[in-house]
C-alpha cells in the first residue's frame, strides 16, 4: 500500500502511549490500532486534526506516500 501511517513514529518521538492517545483524542484503542496498522480504509478529518494536535505534528508528519 502506497499510504504509510507514521503514527507509531510520532508516538515515540513524543513519548506517548497509544492508550494515552486514543483517549486524549476520544477513540478506541482498538480503533487506533487499525489505523496505526494501515488497516483504516479513511480517517475523519477530524480525527486527523485531533491526532496532529495530541501529538503537536502536521498531518505530513503521520502520513506519507510511497510509490
Amino acid at each position: 500500500m502506497p499510504i504509510i501511517i507514521n503514527i507509531d513514529v510520532m508516538l515515540a518521538k513524543r513519548k506517548i502511549k497509544s492508550k494515552d492517545l486514543a483517549e486524549e483524542i476520544g477513540i478506541t484503542p482498538a480503533n487506533l490500532s487499525v489505523l496505526k496498522n494501515g488497516k483504516a480504509k479513511g480517517v475523519r478529518f477530524e480525527t486527523l486534526e485531533a491526532i496532529c494536535k495530541a501529538l503537536d505534528c502536521k498531518p505530513g508528519d503521520i502520513i506519507d506516500y510511497v510509490a
